[in-house]
């Protein structure tokens, strides 16, 4: 069964790839033209919804099914920020490094060398079935110097609970056992299953 992903961002592409091996995984700009989707609500779960939505009219393919993830993370002493901000955060063009460095120099300006941080995954599917949501969420500290070369977003300045390497030094393996997006992932599955299960059964 194919999933169409509402990303086309190397990174999430292979993150999910990697857990549903059971389904055949699409970008959705391998099948239309990539284009602008305005993320314009207050929380993950919103967003999520409004990226699945949007690529699924966008398809106009009523047996499509369209996942999307929209995550970040949650800084303590920058009062949650940057939250639904964070893939943006370092401004409207900004790049993973961009993003990365404002997060560590916000964190430095209040005064702080680390701070208490989580990481929040939402993901959203979107077919003929109905809409479904799941989350999953992370916990640990931000620091201030960038350890590691793995992974991407905010992953060098992230340590996660219980461990003191960032999730760029830390093994795919590990990692994926640990990731909010891989918990949320892992919650999403069942549903994706049962949707498989009912359309083998109508075929």
């Amino acid at each position: 069964m194919k999933l169409i992903l509402a990303t086309g961002n190397k990174g999430k592409v292979r993150e999910i790839t990697a857990m549903y091996k059971d389904f055949e995984v699409i970008p959705y700009n391998n099948i239309i033209e990539a284009f602008e989707i305005i993320e314009d609500k207050p929380d993950f779960k919103g967003n999520t919804l409004i990226k699945a939505r949007t690529v699924y009219e966008a398809l106009g393919d009523e047996a499509a099914i369209v996942f999307s993830d929209d995550s970040g993370i949650s800084v303590e002493v920058l009062n949650g920020e940057p939250g639904v901000f964070s893939a943006r955060y370092g401004g409207p063009e900004a790049s993973d490094k961009d993003n990365l460095h404002k997060l560590m120099d916000e964190v430095k300006k209040k005064g702080f060398s680390t701070s208490p941080a989580f990481y929040t995954a939402a993901i959203a599917i979107v077919c003929k079935e109905g809409e479904f949501t799941t989350h999953g969420w992370m916990y640990g500290d931000v620091i201030v110097e960038p350890r590691g070369d793995g992974g991407f977003g905010y992953d060098p300045c992230f340590v996660p609970l219980g461990y003191d390497k960032t999730l760029s030094e830390l093994e795919d393996k590990v990692k994926s056992k640990l990731s909010h997006r891989s918990q949320a992932l892992a919650n999403a599955k069942p549903v994706l299953q049962v949707i498989k299960a009912n359309r083998e059964i109508r075929a």
